[in-house]
């Protein structure tokens, strides 16, 4: 049997049923994008094909008649199954997720997002920004970036991104405020800004050697990326990795106010699952490591 011979104009049907949700053909033609008339003229056809009135006609709107209203029920419902059977047939962009620590992700990940979606417009990426060692399984990561020490479990691979080189710095505005700190006792004139590492008391021995009749100030972040940004703010100098605040010294909002750097005690590594095979994670990956 000839099913699709029975079928009446499908330019029609989308005229009525547009037709049919504003009762009005004259904003049935502005949401299609034709002349009132066209859309008029497909409806009348419609009608004259199926042997029966959709609308009463009346001065300023139009009205369903009864074989109208049973008639659009069904009609929208096959539209939408058109509509989407067409969607779920045109190719979908392919999602992948990426689970980082907060810091990663909004001064390293983030500002290079742009040229990764300029490259791959076809990857869907979903940052999971979080201090929380996610589970690949429970969690649905594809792909992590982890501070610590291989190996990281059974099963995973690993690559490393960057060692944790540990700087200090602030906004220039600071030092020209203060001048550069020499010793312990002028860095003390400095507010210092902290995060959950706490790298400061190991950096000024560093630095500067015996420091107990020293008494520093300072302001605690639990999130370093909040540190650097009040560093940013001039409140203070902030112990950053290296990486992390490269961008900001490249262009004028940091300078580094003290020389010499501290070796973190962990490193920044890129881990995935080592069995699971993905073009997405596998572009992903190597994007990644190309910009580190």
């Amino acid at each position: 049997m000839d099913v699709l011979g029975k079928l009446p104009s499908l330019n029609g049907l989308k005229a009525f049923e547009v037709a049919a949700r504003h009762l009005n053909f004259r904003l049935a033609a502005e949401e299609l994008g034709v002349t009132q008339g066209a859309v008029a003229q497909q409806v009348r056809g419609l009608e004259a094909e199926l042997g029966v009135s959709l609308f009463e006609r009346l001065p300023r709107t139009l009205v369903l008649t009864g074989e109208g209203r049973r008639y659009i029920a069904d009609i929208r419902r096959a539209l939408e199954i058109i509509s989407q059977a067409t969607t779920e047939l045109r190719p979908q962009p392919v999602k992948l997720t990426i689970s980082t620590t907060p810091t990663f992700a909004s001064k390293w990940l983030i500002p290079r997002l742009q040229d990764f979606t300029a490259r791959h417009p076809k990857l869907d990426l979903h940052i999971l920004a979080t201090e929380r060692m996610s589970n690949f399984q429970l969690d649905g990561v594809d792909l992590a970036v982890r501070y610590g020490r291989p190996p990281f479990g059974p099963g995973l691979a690993h690559q490393l991104l960057f060692e944790q080189e540990i700087i200090a710095v602030c906004s220039p505005h600071l030092l020209s405020d203060l001048g550069t700190p020499g010793n312990a006792e002028q860095l003390a004139h400095y507010m210092l800004l902290h995060d959950a590492h706490n790298f400061w008391p190991e950096f000024v021995d560093l630095q500067f050697g015996h420091r107990e009749q020293t008494t520093f100030k300072g302001i605690s972040f639990s999130q370093t990326s909040h540190a650097i940004e009040a560093a940013i703010a001039g409140q203070g100098i902030v112990l950053a990795n290296s990486d992390f605040v490269a961008r900001d010294i490249a262009e004028g909002r940091l300078v580094r106010a003290l020389d010499g750097s501290l070796r973190g005690p962990s490193d920044f590594y890129l881990v995935w699952p080592r069995y699971r095979k993905s073009d997405a994670l596998d572009t992903v990956r190597v994007w990644i490591t190309g910009e580190t």
